[in-house]
């Protein structure tokens, strides 16, 4: 029996690529989905003229787990937890955006102190997911020490968040209405050392890198997108900062009590790698400057809301309550129900505009729930960016957008 030779013919495929590479002239490279600068599984197909890229196309999908139809499986409260999981390195975050969008969708109040922690440990989330990029975008341009200085200053923050949730991650801290418990005694102490400890930490990686030739040489006029181009492409958060536009949800869309805290919006001016590193830097120092207004005027008082439809009672209402302990059981067993409606929340996550739409039909789990992930729309302007730079660069270029895959595919 003749073995015949395989054969591959993808005509919906050959627009991707230029015509010199459908006759040989230039070189298809795959990069990826195992390779330690794509930052996850992110498979790139590169079309290359010697060291020049010419074509970047990305192909994403490897880490789809299908956590928006697995939420809508579970109860609304219950579907939270997986809200932890998609982007790991803002796990508060995608708490917060969840918890937002049902408060709106069921008209659900949250009370000031709980508004507040919410602020508090947001910005902490963004230094954090800063800090993780900044740590590994210089080791990816052969920095080491940086990602040693970045990680020990995010043990700080994730000592903060277990000492309020009882772990370093996956919280899920925030709840519909407020906050799982209240903050303890020690929260404020770690979070003013954290104040105090940070700014001279800055300084230090500025010492390190802004002015740093190496640095500088890898970064300037790299991946450079424009403005328009970066609208166009739905691009948010530093990327789109970084080409000089102040967009910023917290306060074009301020929720949670963003409009009273006074901080400015970082922006570039070139568009490239290097700008949107300044960008994250002062972002860090913004988020500081909001740490510090939100602990100085962190209100007393409840931590959740006490709308007994949504929220459980307090375990001390439960002795002497038996409307309490109705309540009590018929949460825990059936769940609260959301009126019948749609609405689409969103807030500045650390990598951009984060959005979760939910759709009720009335019931006690989601109708339908999509996400609007900041890392999805970043891997799509890679192919502006990666043209025309050597693959060198593209190590860089992939590192600045900040990508999660997780974030991406969901």
């Amino acid at each position: 029996m003749t073995e015949q030779p395989l054969e591959y013919d993808f005509p919906e495929l050959k627009h991707l690529v230029s015509e010199r590479a459908l006759k040989g002239e230039t070189v298809l490279l795959n990069m990826g989905p195992q390779h330690p600068s794509t930052h996850g599984v992110l498979r790139l197909l590169l079309e290359l003229d010697g060291e020049v890229i010419v074509n970047c196309i990305p192909d994403v999908g490897f880490l789809h787990t299908g956590i928006e139809k697995n939420m809508e499986a579970k109860r609304w409260e219950l579907a939270e937890v997986m809200t932890d999981r998609t982007d790991y390195l803002n796990n508060t975050g995608n708490n917060l955006a969840y918890c937002l969008a049902i408060e709106k969708l069921a008209d659900l109040d949250v009370p000031p102190r709980a508004q507040a922690v919410r602020v508090i440990l947001a910005e902490l989330e963004r230094i954090s997911n800063h800090l993780v990029w900044l740590g590994t975008q210089a080791l990816d341009l052969a920095a080491q020490s940086m990602f040693l200085y970045c990680f020990r200053e995010r043990e700080s923050i994730l000592d903060i968040k277990e000492l309020c949730s009882g772990q370093r991650m996956m919280t899920t801290f925030f709840r519909p209405g407020g906050l799982w418990r209240d903050i303890p005694a020690e929260f404020e102490i770690a979070v003013r050392r954290f104040l105090r400890m940070f700014p001279g930490r800055i300084k230090q990686y500025e010492a390190l890198l802004t002015k740093n030739p190496i640095f500088t040489d890898r970064t300037k006029k790299i991946g450079r997108i424009s403005a328009d181009q970066a609208i166009s492409l739905s691009l948010t958060g530093p990327v789109l900062r970084g080409s000089g536009v102040a967009y910023d949800v917290r306060k074009a869309q301020p929720y949670s009590g963003y409009e009273q805290y006074d901080f400015v919006i970082p922006t570039g001016t070139h568009g490239d790698v290097y700008d949107r590193y300044l960008v994250r830097i002062e972002e860090m120092r913004q988020s500081l400057r909001i740490i510090q207004q939100a602990l100085d005027k962190l209100p007393l008082g409840p931590f959740r809301s006490n709308n007994r439809k949504y929220v459980p009672p307090p375990r001390a209402e439960l002795g002497t309550s038996m409307e309490a302990v109705i309540h009590h059981f018929k949460l825990w067993t059936e769940g609260f129900k959301v009126p019948k409606g749609a609405t689409y929340l969103p807030v500045e996550s650390p990598k951009g505009e984060l959005g979760y739409y939910l759709e009720s039909n009335g019931g006690n789990q989601p109708y339908r729930i999509h996400m609007r992930t900041p890392s999805f729309l970043g891997i799509q302007a890679l192919p502006v960016l990666a043209k025309g730079h050597l693959v060198a660069d593209l190590v860089a270029i992939i590192g600045s957008v900040d990508i999660v895959l997780g974030d991406c595919d969901r």
